[in-house]
């Protein structure tokens, strides 16, 4: 089993390259949002209980996924590297998946804000991400988080074995997911 790990900040094509990857593997791709979109109806995303139930609908289908005969999976995520709880996360993923004798594989974009903004409002994200359509708020959370935490690794903080970091400023969805299937050999 294989499980390919995006990792970015907002808006940088995290959902968009899995989404291509998904289509030149044959690993599933569950992106951060599916769950978020799943509870934010009934529980907004920032309060206690719809934290708990993303994260309990996101490890039950880890779980599952890890214990099938899946070929793998590929799974999206905003992590800030200075806060350890965000940390720790990612690595109790990884170990759901490592303990079942799947390969990890760690993918980190990053692009330029301005890029981001720009990717913020096009209409594939928005159809996919309901909750990202106030473009005003969005953008604002977006700016906020990048001044609040840092959302790229330091080079080196990484020390996986299957590690790959894109600056996908300038790339297509389409190849960066062709980079990653070739580096990965998926």
């Amino acid at each position: 089993m294989k499980f390919v790990l995006i990792v970015g900040p907002q808006a940088v094509g995290k959902m968009t390259v899995g989404q291509e990857l998904e289509k030149i593997t044959d690993l599933k791709l569950f992106h951060n949002h599916m769950t978020i979109e799943m509870v934010t109806p009934f529980f907004s995303y920032g309060t206690k209980a719809g934290k708990r139930l993303v994260k309990l609908f996101r490890e039950e289908i880890f779980k599952e996924v890890a214990n099938s005969d899946l070929p793998g999976l590929i799974f999206t995520y905003v992590c800030a590297f200075d806060i350890k709880a965000d940390l720790d996360y990612l690595n109790k993923i990884c170990q759901i998946f490592e303990s079942k004798g799947a390969t990890v594989y760690f993918v980190e974009l990053e692009a330029d804000v301005e890029e981001r903004l720009e990717r913020n409002k096009s209409p594939h994200r928005l159809e996919q991400k309901p909750t990202k359509r106030n473009i005003e708020w969005s953008e604002r959370d977006l700016l906020h988080s990048m001044e609040r935490y840092r959302l790229n690794s330091f080079e080196g903080e990484i020390e996986r074995e299957h590690y790959l970091r894109i600056n996908n400023t300038e790339k297509s969805a389409e190849e960066v997911a062709t980079i990653i299937k070739e580096q990965f050999q998926l």
